[in-house]
Formats: structure tokens, sequence, C-alpha cells
């Protein structure tokens, strides 16, 4: 299988050159070994290299030795090696000397102090559309941030074809292949989360059953701010209540695996009074995940506009997440208690900052231009700068954008 050019090909690269090991973060089958394997020049794969796990327990360092950068993938597998990763790259005092992928947290948090200034993490995702080459990446969210002024020409994707890419998902090895195969793969990935993966990773045995009516519900609440106490009622039933601290340890042991990945509140200071709710929005990694949780097909979800408009947003979000991370932003969400809300808020390392609402269709335009420009407005009370831009994220048509107006972006435009 051809490789497809990531976006976090170029981050990686920058990081080797400042730090002396980068550890790619990601879910299962984002693509992380495959990325790592470009840049490194020697590899030790942990998760089929039996004979390399021995030799760990023997003398780690020597799974260690080998031409820089070196891959240690799935390193999660041996926790034991982060210390030692950690003092060779003190040792040696040179900077690109490993990569490490991992797919999964290690439960006792082995990484949470010691690889401070040696070990610099990388967060990799499913593909976005632009990597996938079902956008043509004409409108840049980095030059959005700068204030730049941008068009693009009519981009054509169909409700229908925006349902196959959300039931597909953002998958390297899902590439070319029927969508009726790819749909009970992305199945079969959730069921080993339920069935293994998610114990592996906690300090306690989770039960199966009740992990996926946890993945159902959340894919039922997908790109909503669902409390804990809904979540507990829909995995409990009448004879087996669930409590939210059950429930936040389960959803602990789904961040750990990098298969949810909530979206946390922005929160300006206001000058007024006005009370920002601080609820993430829930995703999953990637929205095929939430369709694979329900078993449902794109035909499905054409007939539920409503719900395959979350979808849809699911996705610009994840979208948005790769492409804010390459300029040095985080996406956000902004609600407020007296009902503004607006679904992204990308905002740069330096205070520059963009809004978005994502819509399914061109008649909800105007209500998401309403809904950015009161944003705007109740931004003149804060201590923001004015947005560098403000735009609704459709599926198809003519894209413009500017630092005056509501602009109007086509995610088959929009990229890095």
């Amino acid at each position: 299988m051809n490789y497809l050019p990531r976006i976090v090909d170029t981050e990686l690269e920058e990081l080797l050159e400042a730090s002396g090991a980068v550890l790619i973060e990601g879910p299962k089958a984002c693509g992380k070994t495959a990325t790592a394997m470009r840049a490194a020049a020697s590899k030790v794969l942990l998760d089929i290299d039996d004979n390399a796990r021995r030799l760990i327990g023997v003398d780690p360092v020597l799974a260690l030795e080998g031409d820089t950068p070196r891959l240690i993938d799935e390193w999660q597998l041996e926790p034991t090696l982060w210390n030692h990763v950690r003092r060779t790259v003190d040792r040696r005092s040179r900077s690109g000397q490993f990569i490490l992928t991992g797919s999964a947290v290690p439960a006792d948090d082995t990484t949470r102090h010691t690889g401070a200034g040696r070990i610099t993490r990388l967060r990799m995702r499913p593909l976005s559309l632009y990597e996938a080459g079902h956008s043509s990446g004409e409108m840049s969210l980095r030059r959005l941030l700068d204030g730049e002024h941008q068009r693009a020409q009519r981009s054509d994707l169909s409700i229908a074809s925006v349902a196959e890419l959300v039931c597909a998902g953002g998958w390297p090895g899902h590439t070319g292949k029927p969508l009726r195969s790819v749909l009970r793969v992305n199945q079969g990935y959730l069921d080993e989360i339920c069935r293994v993966d998610v114990s592996r990773v906690s300090e306690r045995r989770r039960d199966p059953v009740k992990v996926a009516r946890l993945l159902r519900s959340l894919a039922r609440n997908v790109a909503t701010p669902v409390a804990m106490a809904k979540l507990a009622r829909d995995v409990g039933n009448d004879f087996d209540g669930m409590k939210v601290d059950t429930i936040v340890g389960y959803l602990e042991a789904l961040e750990r695996l990098m298969v949810i990945e909530d979206q946390p509140a922005w929160s300006p200071h206001l000058r007024s009074r006005t009370t920002l709710r601080a609820t993430p929005v829930r995703h999953f990694a990637d929205p095929s995940l939430a369709v694979a949780a329900l078993r449902a097909t794109p035909l499905r979800l054409t007939a539920d506009p409503e719900f395959l408009g979350l979808l849809f947003e699911s996705m610009v979000i994840r979208d948005l997440r790769i492409y804010a991370q390459a300029a040095d932003a985080q996406v956000f969400h902004y609600r407020e208690k007296e009902g503004l809300e607006v679904d992204a808020i990308v905002e740069a390392a330096d205070g520059r900052w963009a809004a978005f609402e994502i819509k399914l269709g061109e008649r909800w335009v105007p209500e998401g231009m309403k809904s950015l420009n009161r944003l705007a407005r109740r931004m003149e009370e804060s201590d923001h700068e004015k947005p560098s831009a403000l735009a609704v994220i459709l599926p198809n048509g003519y894209g413009h954008a500017d630092m005056q107006n509501v602009g109007v972006i086509p995610i088959g435009a929009l990229g890095p």
C-alpha cells in the first residue's frame, strides 16, 4: 500500500531536530508506525518481536542500540523502557535519538513526569479529508488564523458522500477497500476494545458489555456535551445501576486508548456576567467509531439528517484538530448558559483565534452566521482581540473568508 503523506510528517521532522526523543501517540491503526518508519534509521517492533521483548527483560539498554533515530514501536508493552530512553538521551546529549510510538497510555502513568525536557509528545489522528485526497486544501486554517482573504472553487461533496466518508473514517489501512468490508472492520475494532483493550489499560477489569453500552451511549450523543449522569443511566439498567465515578473510570480507560477525545470549553475572560458552560463536548477519535458502535450504514444516516449533522460536525472537528496542531493551535467549543453556542474555536498559542459553525446544509447558514456575529460582539467585552476569521463550514459550495465578514468554507476545500 502506498504511503499517504501526513501533516505530522513535518511536525515529526521538526521535533526530532529539537528533542532527544519523540513519542507519537494515537489510536490503533491511525498510521503511527508507517509514519515513524519513514523517519527512523533502525527499529524494534515490540508488538511482533518476541525476541526483543525477552531481551528487554534481560538488558533493556541493548534494545536501544542501533542507528538513530531508532524506532521503538508500541513501547507501552514494555513500560520500563521509558526511563532507559530518558537516561540514554541524557547520556548522549544529542537530538533525534529515538522515536517511540504508542496506542495506549500505561495504567500506572509511567510517563507523567520523567520525560520532561527529553521526550516530546506528538499526537497523531486518523487521516483528515485533505490527507485522504477528499479536500483540495485551497482554504488554509493557518492562513485563516493570519487573517488572510481566501477563496475556493466550488466543492461538490454530496450528502450521500458525507455519509460514506463518516462511515469509512480516516483509517489509512482502509484506503481503496469496499465500504461494506470497512464497516465490518470498524465494528471489529470496537469489539476488540470492549473485550480486551479497556481492561488491559485499566487498573481493574472492565465489563465488556458495559463498555459496549457506554460506546453506544457516546455514539448516540456524539458532538454534544452529554453529562456523566446521563451516560451512567444509559450504561446501567433497572437491575444494575452504575455510579458516575464508575463511568469516569471507563471513560479514562477509553481516553488512555485514545478512542475518545473530548473537546474542551473555551474560557475567555468576559467583563460581563455571562456564565459559560465548562462541560466538554464528546467526540470519538474518528466519527466512524460512533457509526460502528451503532452498527449504522450510509443509508440509515442519510435518512436521519439530524444525527448525520452531528457526525459531520465530529468529522470536521477531527480535521480542525489535525490542522490546528500543525499551526500550534487548539480546538475548543463555546457555550453560554444563556443559549449562545459556537461549534469550534481555534486559538493559537499567541492568542489569535477563529470561530466556526458547522452545518450540514446551506439552509442553516444564516443561523450559523448569527451565532458567530453574536460571539464576535461578546468578545468585545473580553481580553481577546478581534477574530482572525469567522466562517460556517459546510459539506459543499463555494468558499470565501476574510476578517471583515462571516465566510463560508466547504469542507472539501479546507486544509492545513
